[in-house]
């Protein structure tokens, strides 16, 4: 069964904060690596960028640059130890799947663009579970049928 992350879950593995703690218990319990496309590896990165972007403009939001590089170093281990598998996909299936998503559910459920293609990506490959902590992404997982474990009760 495959178990599909967004970047708010990879965020919470590499890097300590509120929801790491949940990120790191669930992940414990999965027999085989944490699946992921090139898509989530590329909004991961550059969330984590901007954030060190963001701190050296005002060092009360973000972090610093030598945490951004820990974390994107950490990803890139467990992607060579095989923690972390990369999945093929086909981003006009995605795209076609996430026009279905949009126009189903944005005018009533105000969902983000990326948010939209990650439940796309989860959709196409047929994943069962998708890993999140963002509410109205995880609405719309569960509105498509998928567990949404991460959601606090």
């Amino acid at each position: 069964m495959i178990a599909y992350p967004d970047t708010s879950f990879l965020c919470g593995l590499y890097r300590k904060q509120d929801n790491s703690d949940r990120a790191l218990a669930y992940r414990a319990t999965m027999t085989g690596p944490l699946h992921v496309t090139r898509l989530l590896l590329w909004e991961f990165r550059q969330s984590v960028r901007f954030q060190a972007f963001r701190h050296g403009k005002n060092r009360l939001v973000g972090y610093p640059l030598h945490e951004a590089e820990r974390m994107i170093a950490k990803l890139g281990e467990q992607m060579e130890q095989g923690l972390v598998t990369l999945l093929d996909c086909d981003f006009v299936n995605i795209l076609v799947i996430g026009e279905r998503l949009s126009k189903a559910h944005t005018f009533s459920g105000g969902h983000r663009s990326f948010d939209i293609l990650h439940i796309a990506t989860a959709i196409a490959h047929d994943a069962k579970v998708f890993l999140s902590f963002d509410a109205n992404q995880n609405q719309l997982a569960a509105a498509e049928g998928m567990e949404t474990p991460l959601v606090e009760a």
